[in-house]
């Protein structure tokens, strides 16, 4: 029986699904309805607090807080819990006013995720640029930006080191990856699955830029700065702050979360192991089981999921798997966020729970298979 790409041709399919994913992305744009710089003002009333009042203050929430009135007055608040590079990062911006200082941050990040999305493809033609647009349309791309997460830049690191792991380039991506840093816990099997491929090269690149971000924690923060920052850390997380990990979707707790998390990062690096020499499904493999474990994520951290899903597009290029990723992107568009009727944040995992076993049922199938299907995919 002949095929659908064998009867239409493709770019029939193609063409329309450019459109779609480029109104999406408009969308996004032009419509934001999200609090504008809530996470951002944070950032920067950490690091205001760091330079004014010490380093060894910026876990201080109290002063943190006071900050947040006094650069957005009646705005939220919220604690800093980010790492003490995020306000790191942030600190040149303190300068300028606070609604260019966004703009510039928020720009900043969003172009790192676009340009890296552009710049790092291996396919070519339209199919290429879909694959841009449609990981850049989902709702909580802009969302991060609204926000102004550092989560984007993160993504961007993620997608970078994806292509330089292919291209043989360790040093270069292990230094790519080292973006996980700004969050960890949205990457956090990433440097585990570099051991198991034996990429040793980009193990230690990513390992001495991680080295070389906790000396100057250290030596910024000091040891009380540092203990405040490990306190944070055991504490509650703030509420909501659950809703898109496996409490929010299965209400997993104790025993039955910990056998779950075991599970998953048991094949995640088992897969890695087996697929050490193609990289292509390790990394997105590795950055879905990592939403999948961690106990912490909000809706921008989704960011993260366009991320895998692009690298998806690039590696299987079987008109099935571009289907299935079209409809993962269909499901996030503002198109249904603007009406209400997307998935609610609790219901995410279990797709993230889908592409996780889809991934794993292409990686197990026998290894001569695997790579003749790569050897018939279209350039």
């Amino acid at each position: 029986m002949l095929s659908l790409v064998n009867v239409v041709p493709r770019r029939v399919i193609l063409a329309p699904a450019f459109g779609i994913v480029a109104v999406a992305l408009l969308l996004d744009v032009a419509i934001r309805n999200d609090p504008i710089s809530v996470d951002f003002n944070t950032y920067l009333a950490a690091a205001e607090v760091g330079i004014g009042r010490g380093w060894s203050n910026v876990y201080d929430q109290l002063f943190v807080m006071v900050q947040q009135q006094l650069l957005v007055p009646g705005s939220r608040l919220q604690p800093f819990i980010s790492p003490p590079i995020v306000a790191f990062a942030v600190a040149p911006l303190a300068s300028l006013p606070h609604q260019t200082a966004y703009v510039v941050w928020a720009l900043l990040m969003f172009a790192a995720f676009a340009a890296a999305l552009a710049l790092s493809g291996v396919s070519t033609g339209l199919s290429r640029w879909i694959a841009v647009l449609g990981a850049l349309s989902p709702w909580w791309v802009m969302h991060a930006v609204n926000v102004g997460q550092v989560v984007p830049l993160v993504a961007a690191g993620m997608v970078v080191g994806w292509r330089l792991l292919r291209d043989r380039r360790d040093v270069l991506a292990g230094i790519a990856l080292a973006a996980m840093l700004f969050k960890p816990n949205t990457a956090m099997l990433v440097p585990l699955v570099l051991l198991f491929m034996a990429r040793y090269r980009a193990f230690a690149a990513w390992a001495a830029c991680a080295a070389v971000a906790l000396i100057a924690v250290i030596a910024v923060l000091g040891p009380s700065g540092l203990g405040a920052y490990v306190n944070e850390l055991r504490s509650p997380w703030p509420t909501g702050a659950d809703k898109v990990t496996l409490y929010g979707a299965m209400a997993a707790t104790g025993l039955l979360a910990d056998m779950l998390r075991v599970v998953v990062v048991g094949a995640v690096l088992a897969t890695a192991y087996r697929l050490r020499q193609s990289p292509g499904l390790v990394l997105p493999l590795a950055i879905i089981g990592s939403l999948l474990v961690s106990p912490y994520l909000h809706g921008a951290d989704l960011c993260m999921l366009s991320a895998a899903g692009w690298m998806m597009w690039e590696e299987r290029r079987s008109f099935g798997w571009r289907a299935l990723l079209a409809g993962a992107w269909l499901i996030a568009s503002p198109f249904l966020y603007l009406r209400g009727e997307s998935l609610e944040l609790t219901q995410w995992p279990w797709l993230e729970t889908v592409l996780f076993i889809a991934l794993l049922a292409v990686a197990w199938q026998p290894l001569t298979a695997w790579d003749a299907s790569r050897r018939r995919a279209p350039a």
